[in-house]
């Protein structure tokens, strides 16, 4: 199993991520394609080559191909959205705020799945990238869909072991 694999990787001094990372993916209370979607998505956003290579081929085996697609979907267009509004928000100057993105994101209206599901995973990179007028965003319209705090949790929970994972993972790599 990858997943065992990519926790073998962890060195000793990061043993909390090792233990982490076993329990978010292996005891997630999501469903299959939430679970995994967010998993892909997320491990997509660390920018990790090799957590991708290990979770990918899992989370692929666990996704219908429409979700594969829309995991990798989530991720891409994240990377996009992510910087835009971040940086709209952290600029002084509202005006901004009132201009036309004039970004194409057509993918967030018809992501090929279920949109919690889409949602979620977007949340989740959203964490990633550290973005709070996304993570508001989605955060409102997964609970207007009536997602409990407990499964978003779930999603950003994800999204930090496997961010944490990868830089230790990217920083060993160099030190190496």
């Amino acid at each position: 199993m990858a997943l065992d694999e990519l926790k073998a990787a962890v060195p000793d001094y990061a043993k909390d991520l090792k233990l982490n990372l076993g329990s978010v993916i292996g005891n997630s209370e999501l469903p299959k394609q939430q679970l995994w979607g967010t998993v892909l998505a997320c491990a997509i956003a660390s920018r990790s080559a090799q957590v991708l290579r290990e979770l990918e081929p899992e989370a692929k085996a666990n996704l219908s191909p429409e979700a594969y697609t829309a995991a990798k979907s989530a991720a891409a267009i994240m990377a996009m959205n992510n910087v835009f509004y971040r940086t709209r928000h952290l600029l002084s100057d509202p005006e901004y705020g009132t201009m036309r993105a004039g970004l194409r994101m057509n993918v967030i209206g018809n992501p090929g799945v279920e949109k919690v599901d889409f949602e979620l995973w977007s949340l989740a990179v959203s964490a990633i990238n550290g973005c709070g007028m996304c993570l508001d965003s989605h955060e409102q319209v997964l609970r207007k869909a009536g997602v409990d705090r407990d499964t978003i949790q779930e999603a950003f929970k994800i999204a930090s072991v496997i961010q944490a994972v990868g830089v230790t993972l990217e920083t060993e790599s160099h030190l190496a």
